[in-house]
């Protein structure tokens, strides 16, 4: 089928256009442009399953890097990295479609920065942010989205989410910034904090 490359607010079949897709990749990556505060930039990835109401439907349906995997499977996070240092993916969550809950009606997919505000750091100082999903059998990129340069003092990006739509996946590129890291995120997704 090839790449689908994505601009925000876009939504695109997924497991349509490729019959028999089961596990996917989630690859987010990202640059921090040089500044004088002395810390590491730690970004973190993290998977939000959520039900129709839009909220978890346990603590477990927040997988990151104190959570790798969702009870179900479904959801595999491969771990923290600390410095975003190196080419290719930061950070790398796998999906298992058919393992998904049914009452799992999507999957936010989030970027936040780990300790923000003691460091002094926000997304106005990442670039080249993107999420991008893979077959799992081949590693054909299947769906990219680059976020662009629009945030500067968000801490926390929901870069997109999988839903389903009549028993399809679709991919939905959202690409929006908050502030307050990632405690308002589980907040927002009614996760216990």
């Amino acid at each position: 089928m090839g790449r689908v490359s994505l601009f925000k607010g876009q939504k695109v079949d997924l497991t349509k256009g490729n019959p028999g897709l089961t596990r996917v990749i989630v690859g987010l990556g990202w640059d921090t442009n040089k500044y004088d505060g002395g810390y590491d930039f730690d970004l973190d990835a993290a998977a939000f399953l959520l039900g129709e109401n839009g909220k978890v439907r346990a603590d477990s349906d927040f997988v990151f890097y104190n959570n790798l995997i969702h009870p179900s499977e479904a959801v595999k996070h491969t771990g923290d990295n600390l410095t975003g240092e190196g080419e290719g993916d930061d950070e790398v969550i796998i999906v298992n479609l058919a393992r998904v809950p049914e009452s799992v009606s999507r999957i936010a997919f989030t970027v936040t920065i780990y300790a923000a505000d003691e460091r002094g750091q926000n997304f106005g100082q990442v670039s080249n942010a993107y999420i991008h999903i893979m077959n799992s059998e081949n590693d054909e990129e299947l769906i990219r989205y680059d976020l662009g340069e629009d945030f500067s003092v968000e801490t926390a990006v929901v870069v997109g989410e999988l839903y389903r739509y009549k028993g399809e996946w679709k991919f939905n590129a959202i690409g929006s910034g908050y502030k307050g890291g990632l405690h308002a995120l589980c907040l927002d997704y009614g996760v216990n904090v």
